[in-house]
């Protein structure tokens, strides 16, 4: 495609809310789009680049002998109430209740969803090691978020 034709909508000017360098220069170069406060579109140029660095990583883990699995962004609360961390994790956890009134969250890290496919699944030491990785979107109702996709609500994260 030629470049005149691309959707690369340049800033000429700093943005006033971009407090960090990197901030300014990913709205600027026509990366992102702030919709609101901790909230991004990637632009064409900003998803191109993500492809890019998510292929690095997956080169990397699988030279590595790491197995890539997907678990769910929504995960149940019980899982997260067996680990402790379902009061202690606060007001940045995004909960949710299904059409049951069940108790539901949008994950902000996966290590209790992961434990528990290790308990179900490693039943000697045979089975060891086992190295699995997981890249998925992740949601946290930051305080204050800034600091442009740094400190965002939703993220991508490699666990």
């Amino acid at each position: 495609m030629r470049l005149s034709r691309y959707f690369l909508p340049i800033l000429k000017e700093n943005p006033r809310e971009a407090e960090i360098v990197s901030h300014r220069l990913m709205l600027r170069a026509g990366m992102i789009r702030q919709q609101s406060a901790g909230i991004f579109s990637l632009l064409p140029l900003g998803l191109k680049v993500l492809g890019k660095v998510n292929t690095i990583i997956r080169e990397e883990q699988n030279r590595a002998g790491a197995i890539e699995i997907l678990m769910p962004t929504i995960q149940s609360a019980d899982l997260w109430r067996e680990s402790g961390r379902y009061d202690d994790y606060g007001k940045e956890m995004l909960r949710i209740k299904d059409r049951h009134e069940r108790d539901m969250l949008y994950g902000p890290t996966n290590e209790e969803m992961v434990t528990d496919i290790f308990r179900s699944y490693v039943r000697s030491y045979k089975d060891l090691p086992l190295n699995l990785y997981h890249i998925q979107w992740k949601f946290r109702d930051e305080v204050r978020p800034r600091f442009g996709v740094m400190r965002g609500r939703e993220f991508l994260m490699k666990d």
